[in-house]
């Protein structure tokens, strides 16, 4: 992120008043590779156009704080390579891993990764070595680590129904690997931190987690959310998930969570009676039917709409509610900063 837009956010974060309302997204290679004019593969494999993609975003919408910021990513891949899940790529859509887990039985074989070694760990901390300076000399700054969560990659390695069914059939087998890759998580983002000392905030996506019931949620999420978000020590502690239910919400403070991101479908009324005056909201228009498929005027009335659902505009940073979807034009950006801007 840009130095003066974390200053701002850490503020935001604290409860102090900062004077105007931002906008802020999630970005990474759903929209920049196509919104820059390449390929998913060459944004994935050359520093040189992740670094310009990135930087040319950054400059031409500076009034956006783009989070998590230069972040060094390849899809939903990160995490599963680590393990020795098959990675499959194509030239212009994200790539996807293959499962290596047939059953929770085979978890307890399962070894927990080297975070320096293994899959592409190496090559996204190497990426923004190598693009660290730069970075600087542009008025930014490497400040998130990010990881997916525990329910996230679980359902990468088994598979989402077959994880989700063996939460209720077999508990004890379902902790023991929430367990392992908890630790890897954990692991993970320490030498992320270690690596780039300027790191104050952390940011996991895990859209599974919504789609659990209470019961579930205090037994399987909240623990380890919390060994996380605790371990990290971080002042900016930022949960994504927009999965298409409220029971996150509700569970955010016991979690650790103080940034959230999450479905268009709630209102942001909803989300803060659930949240409470702590958490900063990330949201909350319709990313692909609104930002990336409706016209400006249809932006501005989706922001108009969001604003009527609550009178707290204290702890917002005005997005989408979810990650920016492939597709979105400038026009589009610049008539959401306009309606926020417009929000009496």
């Amino acid at each position: 992120m840009g130095n003066s837009s974390w200053i701002d956010l850490k503020a935001l974060i604290s409860g102090r008043d900062i004077g105007y309302r931002p906008v802020g997204f999630i970005i990474d290679s759903p929209w920049i590779p196509g919104w820059y004019g390449i390929s998913s593969l060459d944004y994935y494999t050359s520093d040189d156009l992740w670094f310009r993609s990135n930087l040319v975003a950054a400059e031409r919408f500076p009034d956006v704080w783009f989070m998590p910021g230069f972040w060094s990513e390849y899809g939903m891949c990160t995490e599963p390579s680590a393990y020795g899940s098959r990675m499959v790529f194509s030239e212009f859509s994200l790539p996807h891993a293959e499962k290596i887990l047939e059953e929770i039985s085979e978890a307890d074989t399962l070894p927990v990764p080297n975070v320096k070694t293994d899959g592409l760990l190496p090559f996204m901390i190497n990426r923004l070595r190598n693009k660290h300076s730069a970075i600087r000399e542009a008025d930014h700054e490497i400040r998130f680590a990010v990881s997916r969560g525990p329910f996230n990659i679980a359902s990468f390695l088994m598979g989402t129904t077959e994880f989700m069914m063996s939460l209720a059939l077999y508990p004890d087998g379902s902790h023991r690997l929430l367990k392992k890759i908890t630790d890897f998580i954990c692991d993970w983002l320490s030498w992320q931190r270690e690596s780039f000392p300027s790191i104050d905030g952390v940011l996991l996506l895990d859209d599974i987690i919504g789609f659990v019931g209470d019961a579930e949620f205090n037994e399987f999420v909240v623990p380890y959310f919390r060994r996380i978000f605790n371990k990290t020590g971080t002042d900016v502690r930022f949960l994504h998930n927009d999965a298409d239910g409220l029971i996150t919400a509700k569970y955010l403070g016991e979690m650790g969570v103080n940034m959230f991101n999450f479905s268009h479908n709630h209102s942001l009324g909803e989300i803060q009676k659930l949240a409470g005056r702590e958490v900063v909201l990330v949201g909350n228009i319709p990313p692909r039917d609104v930002l990336a498929g409706g016209t400006p005027d249809d932006v501005a009335k989706a922001v108009e709409r969001a604003s009527s659902e609550t009178a707290v505009y204290g702890n917002l940073i005005w997005s989408a509610g979810g990650g920016m979807p492939p597709g979105v034009k400038d026009e589009n950006l610049l008539a959401f900063i306009r309606a926020v801007r417009n929000i009496k």
